[in-house]
């Protein structure tokens, strides 16, 4: 009498298990090449950590597999800036690397006139903030300069705009100088607007046909960019960089450890 039912069931249990997903997050290569040719960085040395955090990444978003991400991140521009995000996160703090910031501090005091600074990645704000503080702290005129932080997270420059840090972001400055362009917000550190007015902040990517459109600018910064791009691209972001400079005589502030 009820066998109908019966059926119903075992018809209802099918369609179950045909709906079951089965992951397959071995064609890592498909995104790895795909997040190389759009933002020129490479996981060639660290397949096994891309690996894991791609995972990650997919199972948070309920997707199966690098091929489905591919098309996801193709196919929405959201789901691409997300992926972005993710992989590019990295921390920062506040005068990293002073002696290049002191030899930019020296050339802006002998410039005439206000002059414009590019800071290529920007980040969380660490970087163009810091040009700020030491040009204030020498004597130079807010009138003076001001300063285009760039970057493709977009995450990152959301905190850059609300440039509020912690202890370990700014180890390196003195007492005086954090007592003078922090606000102390219990274990939070939140920059004074006289700091944060001399710097602006664009999402852009170095390698987009846009990207020259920003100007060209007296002094560009690009620290530690380069050490995620292999010798070719490497070349590629130095040529672009190099372009942008107002006075081809000026050398582009370069990290360390972006060795050509």
């Amino acid at each position: 009498m009820f066998s109908f039912l019966k059926k119903k069931k075992e018809n209802s249990k099918e369609v179950s298990k045909k709906e079951v997903k089965t992951e397959d997050f071995t064609n890592i290569e498909i995104i790895a090449e795909y997040f190389k040719s759009e933002t020129g960085i490479t996981f060639e040395k660290q397949k096994s950590i891309l690996k894991n955090k791609l995972t990650t990444f997919c199972r948070i978003r309920d997707i199966y597999s690098f091929t489905e991400l591919f098309d996801a991140i193709k196919r929405d521009n959201d789901t691409k800036q997300e992926l972005i995000d993710y992989l590019t996160t990295n921390e920062t703090f506040f005068y990293r690397e002073f002696k290049q910031i002191q030899e930019l501090v020296d050339l802006v005091k002998k410039s005439n006139g206000k002059v414009n600074i590019l800071c290529a990645p920007s980040a969380t704000g660490e970087e163009p903030y810091s040009i700020t503080i030491a040009l204030l702290e020498a004597g130079v005129s807010p009138s003076n300069f001001s300063i285009l932080g760039i970057d493709i997270n977009a995450e990152a420059l959301l905190q850059a705009k609300t440039a509020i840090y912690r202890e370990r972001n700014i180890r390196n400055l003195t007492d005086t100088v954090v007592h003078k362009y922090f606000i102390e917000d219990e274990k939070y550190y939140i920059l004074k607007p006289v700091v944060k007015s001399q710097v602006t902040y664009k999402l852009a990517n170095l390698f987009d046909s846009s990207f020259k459109s920003l100007g060209k600018f007296d002094f560009v910064f690009s620290r530690n960019m380069l050490i995620y791009f292999d010798a070719q691209t490497k070349i590629k972001a130095k040529n672009i960089l190099e372009s942008m400079r107002k006075d081809i005589r000026q050398d582009v502030f370069f990290g360390h450890a972006d060795l050509f």
